[in-house]
């Protein structure tokens, strides 16, 4: 197949985290079934020359366009002028904001030379460059949802983590309408758990909507040769993520004290890319460190006791929780952080702790502190799952399928 991929953000290295992880890796898959592959995507401040490079090597043709800069105003009249546009033109401002006039004009022009099989959008944010009639063009279309922008709103403002109440008490509606009519221009919307194709399900009133999980490169996070010991404690992700910031604030002001008391000579790393200035004076916190970007997170992982995951919002699987899975680290995390995991019922053998209070996250990691024997059999039973439910291949696979079998709108 001739396939035109949209990435509004940079998938490279796979070592970048977020919607990068997964992009890289179906494209990968994708390539590597002689599929070719054009690939649309925009350049942070932070991307190399060196990795442009590298992301040539697996695509057959790569068109790179500066990420716009954003122009907004600010204030009062600023937010006002967001929400009318919101309301009127059907876009959230995030999405309009990420959108360059450049790569609209270059995509519009591939869409309209008739060579491509297939299109698809690698997150919902890509939409906005694709027209409501690309069944004219490109037989098959999807949209690689990762998680309702409606239902994490929802969920954000009823569990009390929303950034700005006031503002999604005002935007969900609006939010809705916009999912609605977005998926409506895609033959096939693709999601990573089962819940989120319920929702969306719900949402769009689409039945060519498929579970996609993530996966995890083998590879890169091989299992530990042995269990270190101690009490270290580790959280891994993008540190400008929203969802993470407050995990790992919850993690830092109040799980991790309740350990201290416990156990005085834990540590907590908080390893991850572009921290905030709220994330980096987390390390004001005695035995917390913040790392910055790293080279690779598996050495984090490997040399940490435990692995936390305290996601209180966003939906979707957490590639985090996958990696660490992957790299045979024992797991404490909360519903939100094992979303899209069976991790134990009837025959189905232990592979996390579940918390959600930070007591419970302190019982559950003093549990593990307190037995090798435990982190040995969370360890091995997560490595297991990976290798059998969520490898890159799997989900490569289940991809492919669907770009070969879409339907036309």
């Amino acid at each position: 197949m001739n396939i035109l991929m949209l990435s509004a953000t940079f998938p490279y290295p796979p070592t970048r985290g977020g919607t990068s992880v997964r992009t890289f890796n179906l494209l990968k898959y994708l390539k590597q079934q002689n599929h070719r592959i054009t690939l649309a995507t925009h350049r942070s401040e932070d991307v190399t020359d060196d990795e442009i490079a590298a992301l040539e090597g697996w695509v057959d043709c790569l068109a790179v366009f500066s990420r716009p800069a954003g122009s907004e105003q600010t204030g009062a009249f600023g937010k006002v002028e967001r929400l009318a546009n919101f309301a009127l033109g059907g876009t959230p401002p995030n999405v309009i904001t990420t959108r360059s006039d450049e790569m609209q004009s270059w995509v519009d022009r591939q869409i309209a030379s008739g060579d491509f099989d297939a299109i698809t959008c690698e997150h919902s944010v890509n939409e906005v460059y694709v027209p409501d009639d690309i069944g004219r063009y490109i037989p098959k279309s999807v949209v690689n949802i990762h998680s309702s922008v409606y239902g994490t709103c929802a969920h954000q403002l009823a569990g009390g983590t929303a950034e700005k109440p006031w503002r999604d008490r005002l935007n969900l509606p609006l939010l809705k309408r916009y999912e609605q009519r977005y998926c409506q221009k895609f033959s096939d919307l693709v999601v990573t758990t089962a819940e989120d194709k319920q929702q969306m399900t719900a949402l769009s009133g689409k039945e060519s909507i498929s579970v996609i999980p993530n996966g995890v490169d083998l590879d890169m996070f091989t299992p530990r040769s042995q269990d270190p010991g101690g009490h270290a404690l580790v959280f891994i992700g993008a540190m400008d993520n929203l969802p993470n910031i407050d995990a790992v604030t919850f993690l830092a002001r109040d799980i991790f004290p309740l350990v201290q008391q416990a156990y005085p000579q834990a540590t907590l790393s908080l390893v991850g890319a572009r921290p905030t200035p709220a994330v980096k004076a987390l390390q004001e916190i005695p035995h917390v460190e913040v790392t910055g970007k790293v080279p690779e997170m598996t050495p984090y992982l490997h040399n940490s006791t435990v692995c936390v995951i305290p996601m209180r919002t966003g939906y979707g699987i957490k590639n985090k929780t996958l990696e660490a899975m992957a790299a045979g680290i024992p797991v404490v995390a909360s519903d939100r952080g094992l979303e899209g995991l069976t991790i134990e019922g009837k025959g189905i053998p232990l592979r996390a702790l579940r918390a959600n209070t930070a007591a419970e996250y302190a019982a559950a990691i003093g549990r593990l502190f307190d037995s090798a024997e435990l982190r040995q059999k969370l360890a091995e039973n997560g490595r297991e799952m990976i290798e059998e439910e969520f490898t890159w291949a799997i989900a490569g696979s289940r991809y492919e399928q669907i770009l070969l079998n879409a339907t036309r709108v």
